[in-house]
Parts: structure tokens; C-alpha cells; sequence
């Protein structure tokens, strides 16, 4: 496999030097490269990397119950068969779901010492039980178009496209950059499946890798402890494609079965969206600080949680995207809430009792309220958008668009493969 830079890898730089540092538990859902990304780091940055995979291993369930650490060390270091060096050793441990494990880890997060370690989990439920001042933590998602271009080898494009976001002038490369987009949008940002790209254009081979993918996210929902109802967490998992292109895209339980009630799939989709395998956007029809006090809790919308997966699971292929306007613009909403979410916001979208919409409504750093929409040919789109920035008076808005960068009437127009960019409003 081609080494892949990822953007987490400069979180690492800056956490192996920091003084106060903790040991780090990176999460994040299946197949997002968190193991391949670790490892790669400590190769390239550390002496040695000694790695554990924790998953039913007894003996490292008993070795983390000492209670010093040099004892803990000396048993890791006999386990691996490798010497561990303060400072220049870097101890993964994979798979992290035992409590006992963690709190032996937490030891370390508590005590001065020069040993750093990683955990990794693909269960974000897991903060909530592993909580505690001794540790560090960090999120990790797929590749998102940035990373992709990095992985293309096209860095001077990034390059091109940041200074048109920053300037809000247009991109020299605009067609290019969306030919790129175009071949992204298809693949997703799952590192094998693009890894497997870069080599072929036989979408065959590809859409095998997002096979296999999807049936490690369902043997992930069935072995987890947490959900009751695994048949229910797959039915909603796999009902996405069709409630997205439905024209009233808020989840409908009764897509179903006939006669499906919300208490029954409570559990499932609780659980989906802890673990990051799928993303919720609740709806609004008032506007205030927070946002998140406006929530009606009952009417949402779900994505995905790659925009690739979604591609295989609606049986798309390549020339759709080019002909089929509706299936486009699913692929490109559900693109830009997994933008949104990679860059830090919560998704919201805005529904009036005219049924005027809004696709999102996001919440900044300094607390506006900033509507984003995806372009399309519908004009009463473009008027909703008008009448929401008049009737709440927001200053600041954004169109999602196809074309190049611009600045029309008091909102900015900026380009589907420029949403990497938004973390910076």
C-alpha cells in the first residue's frame, strides 16, 4: 500500500512533543485508516512502535491490572518481544473496548512518566466510559477531498483552491478541480477504496473493496454490546439511500414496513449515530443561541457517513452523476454534511410552515447562525434562502455550488469541492 498523508498526523507531531502530554485515544468508525495512519507515525517519528490488538486478549486484560508503571512496562516489553525506550517508543493498543485495559492505561495519564501511548477505537460510545482527566482524545473520519488530492498527488491544486476560498476570488483550475470532485464523489474517502483507485479505473474492483467495507460495518452492529435490536440498526442503516432521495428527505420510519413506530428503532439509531456510522441533522423552524435549543427532536434527517458507500448502496454508476440530476444533488448533500460535520459543526436544517427549506444551518465559532445551501435549479430554493436571511437577519450565507467562487447579493458561492475549507467561515 502507497503511504497516504492524512491531516491527523500533524495532531500527532504536536501531541509526541507536547510537555503535558496524556495518553491519546484516537475514535473514529471502521475503515477510516486510524491503525494505518498510528503506525505510520510512529515508524517515521519513534525508535520503535510496539503494538497490541486488545480485542480477547486475556493476558493484556491481567498486565494492565499492576499498579506501577515500570511493572507495566517490563510486561509489555517481555509480551512484544521488543525493548521500550522512554520517549522514542510508541505503544499502540488496538481495538480498545475493555475498561480494565483503560484504566490501567490511565495510569499513565496520571502519574509523570516519559512512556507514550495510543489507543484506538472504532466505538465512540466508548468516550463516555472511558472519560477521565488522564486521558487525551482525538476524532478521525475518512479522507475528505483535501486528503484525496494529497493522495492524487495534487497539492498545488489545494493550493489554488484555498487561496480562491480565502480571497473569494475565482479558481484558475475550476474545471479540473471539479473533475477530481466528480471521480471523489464516486469513490468516498475510505483509504483502501481510494488506495485501490489510484491504481485502476475498473469501478468493478472498487465497488468490491465498498462490498466488503459495508459488511464490516454490519459485523460491527451486530457485535456490539450496546444494541439491542441489531436487524433494526442494519434495516435503518441500509433505508438511507432511499429516505435521502425521497423530495421529503426527513427520516420516515414507516419506509420501512407498514405500521413502524419511532420507539421501536429509538435504540438503533442512537447507536448508529454515537459510533459515527451515520450523521443526524435535526430540523429547525426557529432561530436562536444555541441552535441546538431549537431542535425538534423528532423530525431529522440521516446520512451517511461516506459519500462513496452511499454511491454503491443507491447501484449508481459514473455517468449518473453527469444525468441524473436528483441522484447529484443526494450525493452532493449528503457530501457537505459529512464536510460540515469533519469541520466541527452540528447539522441543523431550517423547515418553515410553508415548507420553505433550508438544506443546512450551521452555528459558528463566535455563535452565528450562517444558512448553507446547495445550488439547484429550483427558484423557490434560492427565494427560501432570501426570506430566511431577511426574517432572522443573518449577515452571513453560502451556496454550495457547481460553479466557480463568487459573491452575489450579500452571499458567497462557494465550489462543492471547496467545502474542506469551511471550517473557516
Amino acid at each position: 500500500m502507497r503511504f497516504m498523508e492524512r491531516k491527523i498526523t500533524e495532531y500527532l507531531q504536536k501531541w509526541k512533543k507536547d510537555l503535558l502530554r496524556k495518553p491519546l485515544l484516537v475514535y473514529g468508525s471502521k475503515q477510516v485508516g486510524k491503525t494505518y495512519s498510528i503506525l505510520e507515525f510512529g515508524k517515521s517519528c519513534y525508535k520503535n512502535v510496539v503494538y497490541f490488538d486488545t480485542d480477547n486478549n486475556r493476558e493484556l486484560k491481567e498486565l494492565f491490572k499492576e499498579k506501577l508503571i515500570e511493572k507495566i512496562i517490563l510486561k509489555l516489553s517481555a509480551l512484544s518481544s521488543e525493548t521500550i525506550f522512554k520517549e522514542d517508543t510508541l505503544i499502540v493498543l488496538d481495538n480498545v473496548n475493555d475498561i480494565d485495559i483503560v484504566k490501567g492505561v490511565k495510569l499513565f495519564g496520571s502519574e509523570k512518566n516519559d512512556y507514550h501511548i495510543i489507543m484506538i477505537t472504532s466505538r465512540r460510545e466508548n468516550l463516555t466510559r472511558f472519560k477521565g482527566e488522564e486521558l487525551q482524545y482525538k476524532v478521525m473520519y475518512g479522507m475528505d477531498f483535501e486528503e484525496y488530492l494529497w493522495a492524487c498527488d495534487k497539492k498545488q491544486l489545494i493550493d489554488f483552491i484555498k487561496e480562491s476560498y480565502y480571497n473569494n476570488k475565482a479558481m484558475p483550475f475550476h474545471s479540473l478541480a471539479m473533475d477530481y470532485f466528480y471521480r471523489y464523489l464516486m469513490i468516498g474517502g475510505l483509504p483502501e477504496v481510494v488506495e485501490m483507485s489510484l491504481h485502476t479505473n475498473d469501478s468493478y474492483r472498487f465497488e468490491m473493496v465498498k462490498g466488503k467495507i459495508l459488511d464490516t460495518y454490519q459485523k460491527e452492529m451486530a457485535y456490539n454490546k450496546n444494541l439491542i435490536d441489531i436487524p433494526r440498526a442494519i434495516e435503518v442503516f441500509k433505508s438511507i439511500p432511499y429516505q435521502l432521495q425521497k423530495e421529503n428527505k426527513k427520516f420516515q420510519y414507516g419506509l420501512m414496513g407498514y405500521g413502524r413506530r419511532a420507539k421501536e428503532y429509538e435504540t438503533s439509531i442512537e447507536t448508529l449515530v454515537a459510533n459515527q456510522m451515520v450523521y443526524r441533522s435535526y430540523k429547525v423552524q426557529q432561530i436562536k443561541n444555541p441552535l441546538s435549543s431549537c431542535r425538534e427532536k423528532d423530525s431529522f434527517k440521516l446520512y451517511l457517513n461516506d459519500t462513496g458507500i452511499l454511491f454503491s448502496m443507491m447501484h449508481c454508476h459514473q455517468k449518473q452523476i453527469f444525468t441524473d440530476s436528483k441522484l447529484k444533488k443526494t450525493l452532493l448533500e449528503n457530501h457537505v454534511a459529512k464536510s460540515l460535520i469533519e469541520n466541527g459543526y452540528a447539522l441543523h436544517y431550517y423547515q418553515s410552515d410553508g415548507k420553505a427549506e433550508i438544506d443546512f444551518v450551521i452555528q459558528d465559532r463566535i455563535g452565528q447562525i450562517v444558512p448553507v445551501e446547495i445550488v439547484n435549479m429550483d427558484l423557490s430554493k434560492s427565494k427560501a434562502l432570501t426570506m430566511f436571511m431577511r426574517k432572522f437577519t443573518v449577515k452571513e450565507a453560502v451556496r454550495i455550488t457547481e460553479d466557480n467562487f463568487s459573491m452575489k447579493k450579500g452571499i458567497r458561492y462557494v465550489p462543492v469541492y471547496a467545502t474542506f475549507c469551511l471550517k473557516e467561515l
